[in-house]
């Protein structure tokens, strides 16, 4: 069976609805920004870590040194998501709280 042949130009489309370069470029910029942090002269490895955006991008945050920490992969990639791709809450999910009703 001869390999199904992709149509690049519908994916390119996809990317730009879905506006993939423009976020890749701010993760990068994020990414340099914490390597890179100017004036203080602090040379910081994050080598193994993600940067993680405390308000999300997508959720209006910016890539302000004060919005970004370092956190460990498997922290920053596991938040639940909407249907649009949005994070749902940027905090980890914990045990629920009981109520203090009595049934």
């Amino acid at each position: 069976m001869p390999p199904k042949v992709r149509d690049y130009k519908k994916e390119y489309q996809q990317q730009k609805k879905r506006d993939e370069k423009r976020n890749r470029a701010a993760r990068e910029r994020a990414r340099y920004e914490a390597e890179n942090p100017g004036k203080d002269g602090k040379v910081t490895r994050i080598k193994g870590k993600d940067i993680d955006h405390k308000r999300p991008l997508s959720k209006g945050g910016s890539n302000k040194p004060s919005n970004l920490r370092q956190v460990s992969p498997s922290k920053n990639r596991s938040f639940k998501r909407n249907s649009d791709g949005s994070v749902k809450r940027n905090t980890a999910t914990g045990p629920k709280k009981k109520s203090g009703r009595k049934k």
